[in-house]
């Protein structure tokens, strides 16, 4: 009795420990998996609140004109999606024990990131400089679209700064795994990763609803 007892707490503790058969996961890659759902609710709330107050309005505002608006956007976006890419090298490199370059493609991928919080604060500074705010909009935009919601910068200050909130928390968490990379497992590089790419589909979600449904006609 004694042998099989042994055997079942073997194969218990063997189906927790982390490994590469389905659905066998470690604890901290659950972790993060667990938060990136439970954010995922968060922005799709909120994504869908801003469809629904988009849908229910008479007169919507679509403020972006294609240049500069949709084409600086699109910097930003490719700003992100380069990130992705260097995260995508520098877990490789994690993989085959490549501390040096592990490090360099976090680093990059951390330059990306802040280039695009750059990128999108002096977005933020000229639409603020022409009247819009979370509850009122520019005069201009009043005058060509009369009824329109001022909810459009509740909306728009809320899910893209709530986004930036998370490239911003993401940088630092990179900065981190990049400083102690010679001292952590190739998996804590790895949930790094998945975080940084969570990231970055969201915006693939927020730029199409909020820049590309508003292009000005």
């Amino acid at each position: 009795m004694s042998t099989e007892a042994a055997s079942a707490d073997q194969l218990i503790a063997n189906e927790w420990s982390g490994g590469t058969l389905p659905y066998r996961v470690g604890h901290r890659k659950l972790g993060m998996w667990l938060f990136i759902v439970s954010d995922s609710l968060t922005f799709s709330a909120l994504l869908v609140g801003y469809a629904y107050v988009r849908a229910s309005s008479d007169n919507w505002p679509t403020p972006f004109p294609f240049s500069p608006s949709i084409i600086f956007s699109t910097v930003m976006t490719l700003c992100l999606l380069s990130s992705s890419l260097t995260m995508v090298m520098g877990v490789s490199a994690s993989a085959r024990g490549d501390k040096k370059a592990t490090r360099k493609w976090i680093l990059l991928t951390i330059l990306f990131g802040l280039t695009f919080i750059v990128l999108h604060l002096i977005e933020w500074r000229h639409l603020i400089n022409e009247g819009l705010s979370p509850f009122s909009l520019p005069k201009e935009w009043v005058k060509e679209w009369p009824g329109a919601s001022p909810l459009f910068g509740a909306t728009f200050f809320g899910i893209t700064g709530l986004h930036m909130f998370h490239v911003a928390t993401g940088a630092i968490y990179l900065a981190v795994v990049a400083a102690r990379v010679n001292k952590l497992k190739h998996e804590d590089v790895e949930i790094s990763g998945l975080y940084w790419h969570f990231v970055d589909l969201v915006w693939m979600f927020v730029f199409p609803m909020i820049y590309l449904l508003s292009i000005k006609a």
